[in-house]
């Protein structure tokens, strides 16, 4: 994967202070060259400025970006993040129309698509991409980014100038941009985080493109349109093959997704999700000649920690060592420590530019740094659970009648240690029900469903476009900050476009939590793998780790200087601190509310100094 960054003003001459500008997009570039460390460029006439940081996974030795090129008298340059699993067929596709190629990368195949085809050229497109591209003779900006939204894209527009960038930091690198955040934008991190709405960058002004959108920019005017989005039809396949059916659609993902001029790995947690991702990497490894490599996670000391609860009932490892013989793969058992994932905290939140998912997103960081140091291709199992109602709150009795995001019913936790001045300025309950309820009324309904499906589905859509952006979100951050490109081949458009219309009683046959997932796995799978009871991302269980967070956040507490010492009451935090951490009972999806809590709240101070935030 690749870091992309620009500006556009199509009525003003970048070329009469060509150096300062040339400054201002590599600065852009460079803040985010951890994206793609293999090669680097810019592109700077007129009007537009384009830069690039490349990752190289297809045809290495070609595919320098920002890349020029020409189609029937069409002309574009394109910076270009992501990989398009079709474009073999597209660029078969595109010879017979005229085109000729000089590289073998999947980026000549977007651009001159584009310029041939305009927009619905998108529609033709499997892949996972955000890019840019600029047509001089039109004085025209297109952006564009992937249906899923696995690929970042974030811009702003600063008087008639527009900007975009993968990264929020990017942006900020532009003259004029400054990180301020606002009340909005404080009740998107203290209300909904690590969550946020999209579309929203919690900054002000910094704006995100949506999944499924493009955006072109000519004449100072803005267009935002959406190319793609779920639809609700009547699913008419028997059970036996809707298997059938699922079980092809994940084989093709998979393979598919394969596609690479460099070795790919995978990570194995030893769950139906990653295990199956691995079997079918493994078998089409082995017709190749090679040996997959596999890397499971866990913590230093965790086989004496561990305490099973509701949301962890069991270890890894027996599953992860199952698997490793079953697919034969090159293991690698990958373990952090506790000041490892303490330090990465802090990484994680300049990779995400936001507080995130506390120490399971910097022990993420931290892992892909380990395996980027063999691989640089990765595919994970990441977003099954959210297609095919995997989650505990898919099937809880309470979840399903609340009136709030299933996964962040307790509001409490996060009002325990603010201070009263900032729970009356803040309107944090309204501001999260008014953004559940703008979502829920989204949701794309089938007429004449009952209302118990009807509400299946409003909790399937919360899912897709709230929690599984926050762990994509998680996913490219955390491997991109390590140079490492991760590809989530369960979130295949097409899976994700079937699945969405299969009843309930078949996504939970019998009452089987992903049953129809398991059965379109069998014979893919040993048994014992297939079958298991979900297990979330590993969490360190460590009362050495509790200690040092409350130690930490004690200490800023204490600070005058803190930024967080603006938000939050001392009292309230030191009753928080007394009290024994329940490590059962979950403060935001399957986050801990004891230490992982606390890690947020350090998270937040770090942000908010790091970032220099001002306040308003």
């Amino acid at each position: 994967m690749c870091g992309i960054a620009g500006f556009c003003n199509p009525s003003g001459d970048f070329r009469t202070a060509y150096g300062k500008w040339q400054q201002v997009i590599c600065r852009m570039r460079d803040v985010q060259k951890h994206r793609g460390r293999d090669d680097r460029g810019f592109y700077l006439d007129a009007h537009c400025a384009l830069s690039h940081a490349r990752l190289a996974i297809i045809d290495p030795e070609n595919g320098h970006q920002p890349m020029t090129g020409e189609i029937q008298g069409k002309r574009g340059t394109i910076v270009y993040n992501g990989e398009l699993y079709n474009q073999r067929e597209l660029r078969e596709a595109l010879k017979k129309e005229g085109a000729h190629f000089s590289t073998n990368c999947d980026t000549e195949v977007v651009l001159l698509g584009c310029l041939l085809h305009g927009p619905s050229f998108l529609e033709r497109m499997n892949g996972i991409f955000a890019f840019g591209i600029w047509e001089e003779k039109e004085r025209k900006l297109f952006l564009a980014r992937d249906r899923v939204g696995v690929k970042p894209l974030f811009f702003a527009k600063r008087k008639e100038t527009l900007l975009f960038s993968s990264e929020i930091k990017g942006l900020f690198c532009y003259p004029g941009m400054e990180p301020v955040v606002d009340r909005e934008g404080l009740c998107e991190i203290l209300g909904l985080g690590p969550a946020r709405t999209s579309g929203k960058g919690v900054f002000r002004h910094v704006m995100e493109m949506l999944p499924g959108e493009y955006l072109e920019y000519q004449d100072g005017c803005l267009k935002r349109r959406t190319y793609w989005h779920l639809e609700s039809r009547p699913h008419e396949d028997s059970y036996e093959k809707t298997v059938e059916k699922t079980r092809e659609l994940l084989i093709e993902a998979v393979q598919s997704q394969m596609v690479s001029d460099v070795p790919v790995c995978t990570f194995l947690s030893g769950g139906i999700d990653s295990s199956l991702v691995t079997a079918i990497c493994a078998e089409k490894s082995r017709q190749k000649g090679t040996v997959l490599d596999t890397f499971s996670f866990d913590f230093v000391d965790n086989d004496k920690n561990f305490r099973a609860n509701e949301f962890q009932p069991g270890r890894d490892r027996p599953y992860v060592e199952r698997m490793v013989n079953y697919a034969q793969t090159h293991h690698r058992y990958l373990e952090c420590s506790n000041q490892d994932q303490y330090e990465y905290l802090f990484d994680a939140v300049r990779a995400r530019d936001l507080p995130c998912m506390a120490d399971v997103e910097s022990s993420m960081v931290y892992f892909c740094t380990e395996v980027a140091g063999y691989d640089k291709v990765t595919l994970t199992g990441e977003c099954a659970d959210e297609i095919f109602g995997g989650y505990p709150w898919f099937h809880k009795k309470e979840c399903f009648e609340a009136d709030g995001f299933p996964w962040s019913l307790d509001f409490t936790l996060r009002e325990a240690v603010l201070k009263e001045e900032i729970l009356r300025e803040l309107p944090l309950r309204e501001y999260v029900r008014e953004a559940y309820h703008s979502s829920v009324a989204k949701t794309p309904v089938l007429p004449g469903e009952s209302a118990i499906e009807k509400r299946r589905r409003e909790i399937a859509w919360l899912n897709l476009t709230w929690f599984m952006q926050t762990l994509l979100e998680r996913m490219d951050r955390a491997s991109m900050y390590a140079g490492l490109e991760a590809r989530v081949p369960l979130a295949d458009q097409r899976i994700l476009e079937y699945v969405w219309n299969v009843p309930w009683e078949m996504k939970c046959p019998d009452g089987r939590v992903k049953g129809l997932l398991r059965d379109a796995a069998d014979g893919l799978l040993p048994d014992e793998v297939r079958n298991r009871k979900k297990c979330p991302y590993p969490k360190t269980y460590d009362p050495a780790y509790e200690k040092l967070l409350k130690k930490k956040v004690l200490e800023v507490a204490k600070d005058p200087k803190a930024p967080l010492s603006e938000l939050i009451d001392r009292k309230k935090l030191q009753k928080l601190l007394a009290t024994p951490s329940d490590y059962g009972k979950p403060f935001y999806g399957q986050l801990m509310a004891g230490p992982q809590f606390l890690a947020y709240l350090l998270q937040v101070n770090y942000w908010l100094d790091h970032y220099k935030i001002r306040l308003i």
